[in-house]
């Protein structure tokens, strides 16, 4: 199986499967001369880790990371830097009735017509706990970047809409975020999430989400015009998170409705420096950004594993129900926020490597 590395002068391959005995990655391309030690890697994994509120799959992992390599003296060597996270809390024996059904809005149709085999515990490598090694990553993408532009750089996520029910923007906090389980940054919203999931799982379904990642602190000049587009390069690396389906950048589609007038981010100078009056671009203009925060939306689907009987067929063409049991979340875009800011940070810090490569 192809396709398991993301990047190019910071790139990481991951490896594993939802059930199997364990998880890992090998991030490539880290300079040298780096702190880093397992704590600065835990952290954002345990935002990630399931299990920490009834609004997320109750599989408890306690997703421990160990770097095996690529460290010495407590700094990066500029060598691969494997990290590993062993599975300790698998049940394989809920997904017995399964083993020969396709669950609708999952990848096991596909995976089976282009394999022709699937682990069907849990998804086995299309399982989001795949993503558990790119918030690893994340994390050492981050130190990379605060090593090379300072700690102004900052990368935060949030979810704003949960279902029909977006955030109201003229009550958005950020430290909110960090007080409600959803990352929400309107703290009366998240009142209203909560009822809405409950009454979500309670039904046997699912709700679907947006969410909203955003990255400070990065210069201007990062990406290429045509090929390398910093933007392009992070709508594949968002859409490459398990379960989103669409992506955009500053206004996105919203900008399809607007005159010319309105989305110009006009310029003006302040202090011998160039200003922009608005940011509908999300900070990137021809694929390069603009030294404005970085902003990027991406929605995620309901998730596809719930208990309401849905038609399917088997391996063998017979026509069936199924239900799927087990633990899953009633809205996976609640733990997709961590895993959106990992993606972005991987982006950015391997076009700043690349820009260093090519212009110093």
């Amino acid at each position: 199986m192809s396709h398991n590395s993301f990047g190019r002068l910071f790139r990481f391959t991951s490896w594993g499967e939802s059930h199997g005995p364990a998880i890992g990655c090998v991030v490539d391309g880290a300079p040298p001369r780096i702190a880093l030690a397992e704590a600065d890697l835990q952290h954002w994994l345990d935002r990630r880790r399931p299990g920490q509120s009834r609004f997320t799959t109750q599989r408890r992992e306690p997703d421990q990371v160990k770097i095996l390599s690529g460290l010495f003296e407590g700094v990066t060597t500029g060598t691969p830097i494997a990290l590993l996270i062993e599975n300790q809390d698998q049940r394989s024996k809920d997904y017995g009735e399964i083993a020969d059904r396709f669950r609708p809005g999952h990848a096991d149709y596909t995976y089976w017509k282009k394999y022709g085999i699937r682990d069907y515990r849990g998804g086995g490598r299309s399982s989001a706990r795949e993503t558990a090694m790119r918030v690893a990553a994340g994390g050492v993408a981050r130190k990379v970047l605060r090593h090379i532009l300072g700690e102004g750089v900052a990368i935060r996520g949030a979810l704003i809409q949960v279902g029909k029910h977006p955030v109201d923007r003229s009550r958005w906090d950020w430290n909110a975020t960090e007080a409600n389980p959803f990352w929400c940054p309107d703290a009366k919203t998240a009142g209203v999430w909560e009822e809405a999931i409950d009454g979500a799982r309670k039904a046997g379904s699912s709700l679907g989400a947006i969410v909203e990642v955003t990255a400070s602190g990065i210069p201007a000049g990062l990406g290429a015009p045509v090929y390398g587009k910093l933007d392009a390069e992070l709508a594949a690396a968002m859409m490459s998170i398990n379960a989103v389906k669409g992506v955009e950048i500053g206004d996105g589609f919203a900008a399809a409705a607007l005159g010319g007038e309105e989305n110009a981010d006009e310029m003006r100078m302040r202090d011998g420096k160039v200003v922009f009056t608005g940011n509908r671009a999300g900070g990137i203009l021809g694929g390069i950004s603009t030294g404005q925060e970085i902003v990027v939306r991406f929605a995620v689907k309901p998730t596809s594993s719930i208990l309401n009987h849905r038609k399917t067929v088997t391996q063998r063409g017979e026509e069936v129900e199924i239900s799927t049991k087990g633990r899953h979340d009633p809205c996976v875009g609640i733990r997709a926020v961590p895993v959106g800011e990992a993606m972005l940070a991987i982006v950015l810090a391997d076009h700043l490597l690349r820009h260093r490569a090519q212009n110093g």
